[in-house]
């Protein structure tokens, strides 16, 4: 499963619905591919959405941090095999390139906002507002202050320079917020050998995804055996070290499909597919539909959501 469609700067109102069954409902501002004068921390994406019973989004990768503060109800977030259990009033946070889902309750399915952002930056004040790899998860009761941020983003109809610095604004008010009520909960790992063979791979993995390798390639980069590194990742992870690689895979070549106008045999080339033959077999496993058939979709359902946005 994934999530709301990532678009090029663009506002629209969506009802995600993969091989029939809708997952959630809500509305997301998106300007990754867009270009920023600021380079130390920007905003990428932002939104706000209704989730159904049992909505699943990933395992996938995400380009950039991602902060999710929940409204009401419940769900889990997981990550490096570890499941955390939240609700109303708590978050996660998705760090770049790290493979990691999350699934609504299935009596009691969460609402929830959430905001992408980058920057040579991000890390330090995540780190200053007492976030690491160990320390995902989160509480702070001020979810009516962050929906106000968010809702103003969405409803902002300025452009150019103007929105841009506008769109800033808000998103440091939106940490300024966060960080006045937030605490931060952390996890202690095992500091075994284990835990770091499976994170030097999952390192090499995001360094060279784009490239042809093979299980073989990431167990000798980090020096053990084929057959010990797929034992460890069904331990930590949960999933073997062939399918983590076709997820990561197939993750970013939805976002350069959502993102960009490349053609389809190019994203293949991009995410380590030597075959676009091969590439869009295993993306229509995954998805249920071709990638030609998930960027005319995405694309169709932009210009009606955006006329649906504009008569609100």
């Amino acid at each position: 499963m994934y999530d709301l469609c990532y678009n090029k700067h663009s506002k629209t109102t969506c009802s995600v619905c993969i091989g029939g069954r809708h997952m959630e409902k809500g509305y997301t501002l998106t300007l990754e591919g867009k270009k920023s004068h600021f380079h130390e921390l920007h905003m990428s994406f932002c939104g706000h959405s209704v989730c159904y019973p049992d909505n699943s989004i990933g395992p996938a990768a995400h380009p950039c941090y991602v902060l999710h503060y929940i409204l009401d109800g419940k769900g889990q977030y997981q990550v490096d095999g570890r499941t955390y259990s939240l609700g109303k009033n708590q978050g996660f946070l998705i760090e770049p390139n790290v493979m990691s889902s999350y699934r609504s309750d299935h009596e009691d399915p969460w609402t929830y906002l959430w905001i992408g952002f980058e920057g040579s930056t991000a890390r330090t004040l995540l780190e200053a507002m007492g976030f690491s790899h160990q320390s995902l998860t989160y509480s702070a009761n001020c979810g009516s202050k962050l929906l106000k941020i968010v809702t103003a983003i969405l409803k902002s109809e300025l452009d150019g320079l103007e929105q841009e610095l506008y769109l800033q604004a808000q998103l440091f008010q939106f940490f300024s917020c966060l960080s006045h009520d937030l605490s931060t909960d952390r996890t202690i790992f095992r500091s075994d050998k284990q835990n770091y063979y499976v994170r030097a791979a999952e390192e090499f993995i995001r360094e060279h995804y784009a490239d042809n390798i093979t299980v073989q390639d990431i167990a000798d980069a980090v020096e053990i055996s084929r057959s010990y590194l797929s034992t460890l990742f069904q331990t930590v992870l949960h999933t073997s070290p062939s399918e983590y690689l076709a997820d990561f895979r197939l993750t970013r070549a939805h976002e350069q499909l959502g993102i960009t106008d490349d053609p389809v045999s190019k994203i293949a080339e991009n995410c380590g597919y030597q075959n676009p033959l091969v590439f869009t077999r295993a993306f229509k496993k995954k998805v249920h539909v071709t990638p030609s058939q998930y960027r005319k979709s995405i694309r169709e359902e932009r210009k009606i959501n955006i006329q649906q946005i504009r008569k609100q």
